[in-house]
């Protein structure tokens, strides 16, 4: 099954937000076998801005899917979501 990247970059200033969201983001994703590696993106100054996913899915369209009921994707988080399909060709997952 092919591997999907999702890139997600947060609003400007909406740390509260994505704090508030969390324990219904880490319920969603946490323990979902299609989740091969996920963390948040830091800033300069260390703090969460952003989510990195790297999804084995069937296509595209479920790694939208699945993005479309992430938590963080429902409470307005994101600035920009990039979702793009990868080969793993070093390290493992």
């Amino acid at each position: 099954m092919p591997l999907f990247v999702l890139h997600c970059l947060d609003k400007a200033g909406s740390l509260d937000l994505r704090l508030t969201n969390r324990e219904a983001h880490l319920a969603y994703v946490g323990g979902r076998t299609e989740v091969k590696l996920g963390g948040p993106l830091l800033d300069d100054q260390g703090d969460m801005a952003g989510s990195l996913l790297i999804l084995e899915v069937a296509d595209k369209a479920a790694a939208e899917a699945f993005s479309a009921a992430d938590p963080y994707t429902r409470a307005g988080l994101w600035q920009r979501v990039a979702i793009t399909a990868f080969r793993a060709s070093l390290g493992q997952l």
